[in-house]
C-alpha cells in the first residue's frame, strides 16, 4: 500500500508527511509499550514531531479495532508528545462496524487484497458496493475473515472531511 501514498493524498488534497522506517520492533508486548531506541515505535514518534512542527494539530485518530499492539503504541507516543487519541472503532464488533460504515456512505475503496476469497477483481471495489459487502460477510461467516480487514485481509482507503 505505501506505493500509493502519494496518489491516495493527491487525491484527497491533502499533505502527506512520510519518514523512512529504521527501527524493527523490539518491544513486543501487547498490553504496553515502554520507549526503546531502535524500536520502530520511535520512528512514528519522529514523524508525529515532524508534523507537529508542521501543522496545528492535537490529536490524531487510530483506525485499530482489535489490535491491543497498535493502540498501546500510538496512545505511547501520542502522551508523549501532548497529543489525544482518537480510537473510534475500537473494540466494535466488525459486522456491525462494517454496516454503521455502510450506512454512513464510506466510500472506502479496497486498494489491497491478501486473503483467500478476495482477490485483484476485488481492487477497486467500495464497501458501498452490496455484491462486495454480501462477499466479505460470507467470508466473514464461512472462515473467519475479519470483515473489516482487521487481520490484513485487505486494505482500504477513505474520503477524509475536515
Amino acid at each position: 500500500v505505501g506505493s500509493e501514498l502519494n496518489s491516495i493524498a493527491e487525491a484527497m488534497e491533502l499533505p502527506l508527511v512520510r519518514r523512512n522506517i529504521t527501527g524493527a520492533p523490539k518491544n513486543l508486548e501487547n498490553g504496553s509499550y515502554v520507549p526503546q531506541e531502535g524500536d520502530e515505535v520511535e520512528d512514528l514518534f519522529l514523524l508525529l514531531q515532524q508534523v507537529l512542527q508542521a501543522f496545528p494539530v492535537d490529536a490524531v485518530s487510530c483506525g485499530a479495532i482489535l489490535s491491543d499492539y497498535q493502540r498501546c503504541r500510538v496512545e505511547n507516543v501520542c502522551s508523549r508528545l501532548g497529543l489525544k487519541v482518537f480510537a473510534f472503532l475500537w473494540r466494535q464488533e466488525q459486522p456491525l462496524l462494517l454496516n454503521q460504515m455502510i450506512a454512513g456512505g464510506l466510500d472506502a475503496r479496497i486498494v489491497k487484497v491478501a486473503c483467500m476469497g478476495l482477490d485483484q477483481r476485488h481492487i477497486g471495489k467500495s464497501i458501498l458496493d452490496n455484491s462486495f459487502a454480501a462477499h466479505v460477510m460470507q467470508l466473514g461467516k464461512k472462515w473467519g475473515v475479519h470483515v473489516c480487514g482487521e487481520g490484513g485481509e485487505y486494505e482500504s482507503a477513505g474520503a477524509v472531511w475536515s
